[in-house]
């Protein structure tokens, strides 16, 4: 009988434990390699905008910094379906071409704020559909002496998009070797 509670106490700490523990490499899916960083290139006079190919889906990915009161502004990279696909400074925008289907997408700041933040990442999904355009914001906010500095991405309204995009830089970006 003793030998029999062992082996129920043991099977049942083994259980709660593994239960108890995340995965060492937990991540949101869209997010990307964590040694990917980006060299950020905004141009202020620009303001493309373009219509999705046939077939295709087009997304923007727009950085507000609106509620950002601190130097220096983070910069900010878009991972899509695990891998990094851009990335943006400072109120600024870019947009990508990309099938129809489901999708999982990831913000990250790449850079340190100098602030204490709580959430660095956020990440969301979507189902993309043939020939729509979709935008998504990632909104910093940090107001000084008022908590934590931190990230959240939303879907966007496309009325609103196009007037921050209108006010925003154009961001291009490319992998550091």
């Amino acid at each position: 009988m003793k030998a029999l509670r062992t082996l129920l106490l043991l099977g049942f700490a083994t259980t709660t434990s593994a239960q108890g523990s995340p995965p060492a490499t937990a991540a949101a899916p869209g997010c990307g390699a964590d040694n990917t960083k980006f060299e950020v290139t905004t141009a202020k006079s620009q303001h493309p905008i373009s219509k999705p190919n046939p077939g295709k889906a087009l997304i923007y990915f727009l950085q507000d910094d609106s509620y950002f009161e601190n130097m220096p502004r983070p910069a900010t990279r878009f991972g899509l379906d695990g891998q990094w696909i851009g990335a943006t400074h400072a109120n600024s925008y870019f947009y990508i071409s990309l099938d129809p289907g489901d999708h999982h997408l990831c913000a990250n700041w790449q850079n340190f704020l100098g602030v204490r933040t709580t959430f660095k990442s956020a990440a969301t999904h979507f189902t993309a559909e043939p020939d729509r355009v979709y935008y998504y914001v990632v909104s910093d906010f940090y107001i000084e002496n008022h908590g934590p500095a931190t990230i959240k991405i939303n879907p966007l309204d496309s009325d609103q998009a196009q007037l921050l995009m209108s006010k925003f830089a154009f961001s291009t970006s490319k992998a550091k070797k």
